[in-house]
């Protein structure tokens, strides 16, 4: 090939890999800054022998497994637009239902029914995307090849239970959801029905550290982590910690002390599937309570889920604002502030941000 032929190959993939999605709700500046990330996509568990259409950053994309690999590409079949999620697999190969095509793992088109004998197209080939299957989730990204999925150590620790709750949906922005996960002023009035004490209302003083592109935030106060209903051993005065760890964009991890050296450990991964709708993905691991019955932690954190999405859904500008001055302040929200800092940093829009 001639040092055109190459300039002009590497200009199409350039091209490819930053074409924007069809009705992109991002600005381009705001998909070119969040697409450098990795996100969760799927359940682990959800992708078998079946592909399973997913959506990040608005690109529609269909995930599955061949052999033993898990497979990320563009929803998209290049010969007339069908979606592939609409197919099946057929010996580790993804098949179109439109006209049968065949694409290997790699992305490379094996089979046209229609001509079994002709030379096969360099152009019938899949958009792929690297796949990552951690903490029981399928993660990806669409312009990163280096991995930056949060650290989440609890998930590897055998004195640990996991649990990982279904994927749960909310009409709002992935900011917006992760700036309710870090607010420590909401527990008494939000989440009334699960664990908030409408008596216990104050946010005692607390830092926030920035560690590297992370934020730390350490906050004690007496407001419990047990659930309405449940046995509460923990003395009336006993101060809970409930240890912050912010990765931008879109996640954060949770440690609560628990009396007795118990910890649990919950991660809240915000998936951007377009910039006012979002896939919540949340690991969790404890290393007390390792009998109880796995679906009352799952109930319980969907009723807390469920409580959250019902204001962040409601909450006017939908968007994340960046600037400071777009909404008051209290010291209660640090976190928040750092958070929206961040954010900025990472050259995200300054006046809204999803």
């Amino acid at each position: 090939m001639t040092i055109m032929g190459q300039n002009t190959k590497t200009a199409a993939k350039k091209r490819e890999e930053n074409e924007l999605p069809r009705n992109c709700t991002f600005s381009a500046e705001d998909w070119h800054v969040l697409a450098q990330y990795w996100y969760p996509i799927a359940i682990a568990s959800e992708i078998a022998d079946k592909p399973v259409a997913v959506t990040l950053l608005d690109m529609k994309l269909v995930c599955y497994r061949s052999s033993d690999r898990v497979v990320v590409a563009r929803d998209l079949c290049f010969h007339r637009g069908a979606p592939l999620s609409k197919g099946w697999i057929e010996n580790g190969e993804i098949v179109c239902p439109y006209h049968g095509f065949r694409y290997n793992c790699e992305g490379k088109c094996t089979a046209v029914p229609a001509h079994p004998d002709s030379r096969i197209s360099p152009k019938l080939k899949l958009i792929t995307y690297p796949a990552v299957e951690r903490y029981g989730l399928i993660w990806t990204s669409l312009m990163s090849l280096e991995e930056n999925i949060p650290p989440f150590p609890g998930w590897e620790d055998p004195d640990y239970l996991n649990v990982l709750p279904p994927s749960f949906d909310i009409a709002g922005s992935a900011g917006r959801q992760m700036e309710g996960f870090l607010d420590v002023s909401h527990f008494a009035y939000v989440h009334m029905e699960t664990f908030g004490d409408r008596n216990n209302t104050e946010v005692p003083q607390y830092k926030v550290k920035r560690e590297g592109q992370e934020l730390l935030a350490e906050y004690w106060s007496t407001v419990s982590n047990y659930g309405k209903g449940q046995e509460n051993p923990a003395p009336d005065d006993f101060m809970w910690l409930r240890e912050f760890r912010v990765f931008p964009p879109f996640a954060a991890s949770l440690t609560v002390y628990f009396p007795d050296e118990g910890r649990l450990n919950i991660l809240n991964c915000a998936s951007p599937v377009s910039a006012r709708y979002t896939r919540l993905f949340c690991p969790i691991s404890r290393n007390f309570d390792k009998n109880a019955p796995i679906q009352d932690t799952i109930d319980f954190n969907l009723k807390v889920f469920q409580e959250d999405a019902e204001m962040v859904e409601a909450q006017t500008p939908e968007d994340l604002p960046l600037d400071l001055q777009a909404e008051a302040h209290i010291p209660a929200d640090r976190t928040s502030i750092a958070y929206r800092q961040l954010l900025t940093e990472l050259g995200l829009g300054k006046n809204y941000t999803s």
